[in-house]
């Protein structure tokens, strides 16, 4: 499953009693579930569009066996698998039926690297994960002061941690660094702010810690692949 569209502002994700993920959804985000395998998910002001390849178990492509021995994988990051997931979901909302083959060499080549999306987080696990209550902690920090200037140092802190473990740390349990954490929490609140104000983007900008509308619009295209300006026009109902 891939998230094309908006997110959430905290997704908590559970297997057999563990816990597989805590942290936000957003686009780009990739999410891998085995055949039989149950989840149980939870989520805090969502707002997503995603897309989902469905792979039948017993398909004989390359690379596809290697999927019944991986775990879940949540909200990974691979530009190639999101490039191609996007690319098929354009070709058929056109209303065009893709050649056999080329599905299948897509397939193929998804699972080969969704079985490397399982290399990195077996080499993340080896670094440890937050606990929930220093997790919680550090969110509640973050949501507190999201407008301000908040530093690396800072957050460490509030985890009682050494700035280099914790930031391994952080990213092994939200699979995003801290800074990019902050960015994207303040992303999701203009999202709203849009959505649901009459704020200019200039007040949006201020109000959210970004040092210029420039640079606001700047972060708001690459993270939303749109301007705040579009993101409001098309959220509008009248759109």
């Amino acid at each position: 499953m891939l998230t094309e569209e908006g997110g959430t502002s905290h997704t908590s994700i559970r297997h057999e009693a563990g816990s597989l993920y805590d942290g936000m959804d957003r686009p780009g985000a990739l999410t891998f579930v085995p055949a039989g395998a149950e989840r149980l998910g939870f989520y805090r002001d969502v707002n997503l569009s995603y897309s989902a390849l469905w792979i039948d178990p017993d398909i004989g492509l390359p690379g596809c066996e290697r999927l019944r021995d991986l775990p879940i994988l949540v909200n990974k990051e691979d530009a190639v698998i999101a490039t191609l997931l996007s690319s098929l979901r354009d070709e058929m909302a056109l209303g065009h039926k893709p050649d056999t083959a080329y599905v299948e060499h897509l397939v193929a080549l998804v699972s080969l690297r969704v079985a490397n999306l399982n290399r990195d987080q077996h080499a993340s696990v080896r670094h440890g994960c937050l606990s929930r209550r220093a997790l919680g902690r550090v969110r509640d920090h973050i949501n507190a002061h999201v407008n301000s200037d908040i530093s690396l140092s800072e957050l460490a802190a509030v985890a009682d941690m050494a700035v280099d473990s914790f930031a391994r740390r952080f990213k092994a349990t939200t699979g995003l660094a801290p800074y990019a954490y902050v960015i994207e929490e303040r992303v999701r609140r203009a999202e709203m702010l849009l959505r649901e104000t009459g704020l200019s983007i200039g007040t949006i900008a201020f109000r959210l810690g970004f040092s210029s509308q420039s640079h606001f619009t700047t972060t708001f295209r690459r993270l939303r692949g749109t301007t705040p300006r579009v993101y409001r026009v098309n959220s509008s109902p009248e759109s």
